[in-house]
């Protein structure tokens, strides 16, 4: 006989279907295999003590504060532990409860329902500026169909163009200067029908810019202010393009002026969750979230996104993660732009891991490697 302890990561499905456990069988383990850790804020403690006892009455948990069972507070905060068949019967059970626990079972029902993504896209990054952060990302209509050819070669599914810089404290441009900036950028795309071979996106919140991208052959319009502008939302359902939708606290030159939240996950989710309710007002079809790392949050606030990305799948939508190269990683472990490679790399497959559908990167290549090492993994 040999016993082995499998990683809490093993695709539960494929393990029981080497197995030969039946279809039927196989649904129900799989659900079994899977925890989920729920932390729940503000709870009536009520509610507290009638949810801890029907969980454990179907051997899952609820951890609460020292107090909870006599009521010491009238409200507390608590995690609960639950497999994905547990957390199916609490999101029923629930929904007879009183002290606001109907709408919690609601929220449960949602956690149970959520699907990670089969594969992952790769956004290259082009800068059409000279102050973009970093330096390797900066190319113009003399080199960039090179970039662009090379991108394709390394394995980009999508080039994100841009013209003006998001980074702390940039210099404000105007319509005109990035009109002249990405003008014959934009010509080079539409006359080498280069979007037959990828896919492009239009970085910008400009929607004159915008309108011309999408007139070149580019379908996705990356904004980085959320679809603030109307305009905007107007010209992506007009032309049926995807919109990915960007939290950012403040403008780029005052974003990191001390970035604060009540609380950073449920903020930046309330503002994603309004923000594609908007576009979706407008006709806008297809919707990609990003919850903006980097963009007026502390590396405490982008790192505990980047960990708790599975709970924004809630909102039915792609998520995409772009924390190439940025100052977070030399927050954590010192070193310049050319050196977060690394620390990069190690961002992303952690975003990957929970539920991301898209990078946005500098390096191509390196991401595509380690993409196919990490599906290797994840398909033992």
């Amino acid at each position: 006989m040999k016993v082995t302890k499998l990683s809490n990561s093993v695709d539960t499905k494929r393990l029981l279907e080497k197995l030969g456990v039946d279809g039927g069988g196989m649904n129900i383990l799989a659900s079994k295999m899977k925890q989920h850790i729920i932390y729940i804020s503000d709870l009536h403690v009520g509610a507290a003590n009638i949810l801890k006892q029907d969980s454990l009455s179907i051997g899952a948990d609820l951890a609460v504060p020292r107090g909870t069972v006599i009521a010491t507070t009238k409200s507390v905060d608590c995690i609960l532990i639950a497999t994905q068949k547990q957390l199916q019967i609490l999101s029923r059970k629930e929904l007879a409860q009183p002290f606001g626990l109907k709408e919690l079972a609601y929220k449960l029902k949602k956690y149970t329902k959520i699907e990670k993504p089969n594969t992952v896209e790769i956004m290259g990054v082009i800068n059409a500026n000279e102050d973009s952060f970093y330096e390797g990302s900066r190319f113009n209509s003399s080199t960039v169909i090179g970039q662009i050819t090379q991108m394709i070669e390394e394995g980009a599914d999508i080039i994100d163009i841009g013209a003006v810089s998001s980074r702390p404290n940039a210099v404000v441009v105007s319509a005109e200067e990035e009109l002249s900036r990405v003008r014959d950028i934009y010509k080079i795309i539409q006359k080498e029908e280069l979007y037959k071979a990828v896919k492009f996106s239009c970085d910008s919140y400009t929607p004159a810019i915008i309108k011309l991208a999408l007139d070149s052959g580019f379908s996705i319009v990356n904004d980085i202010t959320g679809l603030e502008d109307d305009e905007i939302c107007r010209v992506c359902a007009a032309y049926d393009a995807t919109a990915i939708i960007m939290h950012m606290q403040g403008k780029p030159q005052t974003m990191q002026d001390n970035p604060q939240y009540s609380d950073v996950i449920s903020d930046v989710y309330s503002f994603l969750e309004a923000r594609m309710q908007k576009a979706e007002s407008f006709g806008v079809k297809d919707i990609v979230l990003d919850v903006g790392v980097g963009f007026g949050k502390t590396v405490q606030d982008n790192l505990n996104l980047i960990k708790n990305l599975e709970n924004f799948l809630t909102l039915s939508k792609p998520l995409l993660v772009g924390a190439s190269r940025k100052s977070m990683i030399d927050a954590i472990s010192t070193s310049k732009a050319e050196e977060r490679l690394a620390g990069t790399l190690a961002l992303h497959l952690e975003a990957v891991k929970n539920g991301v559908s898209m990078l946005r990167v500098h390096d191509v290549k390196e991401h595509f490697q380690a993409l196919k090492v990490q599906n290797a993994l994840e398909s033992i």
